[in-house]
């Protein structure tokens, strides 16, 4: 064999070095497209299990609203969940033009908390078939040009339409909490919505629409603040209700703790009595009533409407008042004063 190489021999010889560097910069190139980049400057808030729990949510709103648009607009529609995001605002924002309208949704959360709203953009398309549809129409509205702005009839069909949307929100979190829509207004300036910062961390679910003659995209965008307030409801619900089932140490307080704060009626009933209407109709001021009891005999304290307490009845700083002396046990309570009426006289103790 020969120690020089030919022409061709060095030719075959670059393009196969050529063909080898190029093979391995492609295996390169889908490596990194494998990968998905980490913004450490900006980290993620909400867990993946969190934003499966806002997919399997938004797979059953989904189901809700079709089964009611379908016999309000007379058309078979479908709707399906194609992602669920954590983003900043500014994306979303970013996405909309001057003439896009936006809904508001205010919710009402079981904490009473007030929150930045859930923002609802349903595509110019889908809503101008539908109004269509609610006007007598085939649903062949054309799509129109970027420019176009909703006329004051459209606004009131699209606020009306809306109600069918926002109504099912209830339903499709119900396993979860107890959420529904408190109030609900148009945006007719997206770029003038301040109510939710624009670094600040939103979760977009992103449902796709398919009308006969159309179809577009429903974007609803969650605020950071809500969702944390939501979760962390969930949370506790979730915590208390381990507790109860799971019979641990501190269940019993976990669950005392979450009722300390609730509101009770308390009365102190002095006695009763048993008066005819005639003797009734003839009370005038300055008349006594017999309540067939000593003045130092013990009362009665009620909480709810049932008996809890005997106390004794007395003077503290110049009101009115009981003090108490034992607790009343379930067993001694005699049956026909669990279904007696409310006592005629009784002092009410604040």
């Amino acid at each position: 064999m020969s120690d020089v190489l030919s022409q061709s021999q060095i030719d075959m010889l670059l393009n196969s070095m050529k063909e080898g560097n190029s093979g391995a910069a492609k295996q390169e190139e889908k490596k990194e497209k494998e990968y998905k980049k980490y913004d450490f400057y900006s980290p993620k808030k909400f867990t993946r299990e969190r934003l499966k729990i806002l997919k399997g949510i938004h797979d059953n709103y989904c189901r809700i609203i079709v089964s009611q648009l379908n016999g309000i607009l007379r058309m078979n529609c479908e709707i399906d969940v194609i992602s669920v995001e954590e983003q900043r605002y500014h994306e979303f924002g970013n996405s909309l033009g001057e003439n896009d309208v936006m809904v508001l949704l205010y919710m009402k959360l079981p904490d009473e908390s007030k929150n930045p709203p859930i923002v609802f953009h349903i595509s110019q398309l889908l809503v101008t078939n539908m109004i269509d549809r609610m006007l007598g129409g085939e649903g062949d509205a054309e799509e129109l040009p970027v420019e176009y702005t909703y006329t004051d009839i459209e606004l009131a069909l699209y606020e009306r339409l809306l109600g069918y949307f926002s109504g099912a929100i209830k339903d499709s979190w119900k396993n979860y909490i107890n959420l529904s829509v408190e109030s609900r207004r148009l945006e007719q300036s997206p770029s003038m919505f301040q109510e939710i910062g624009m670094d600040e961390t939103i979760a977009i679910i992103m449902l796709e629409m398919k009308i006969p003659n159309a179809s577009g995209y429903i974007s609803v965008c969650i605020p950071g603040n809500l969702l944390t307030n939501i979760f962390s409801i969930m949370d506790k619900r979730r915590n208390v209700e381990n507790a109860y089932d799971n019979g641990i140490a501190n269940g019993r307080e976990i669950i005392m703790e979450k009722l300390r704060n609730s509101a009770l009626d308390m009365r102190v009933q002095l006695g009763t009595a048993r008066l005819s209407f005639r003797d009734v109709y003839g009370l005038k001021v300055d008349d006594v009533i017999d309540l067939n009891k000593s003045k130092n005999s013990d009362v009665k304290v009620y909480v709810a409407g049932q008996p809890w307490f005997d106390a004794k009845l007395g003077v503290h700083k110049n009101s009115v008042a009981v003090k108490l002396d034992e607790r009343i046990e379930k067993e001694e309570i005699e049956p026909s004063q669990e279904t007696a009426q409310q006592p005629a006289e009784e002092v009410t103790a604040e």
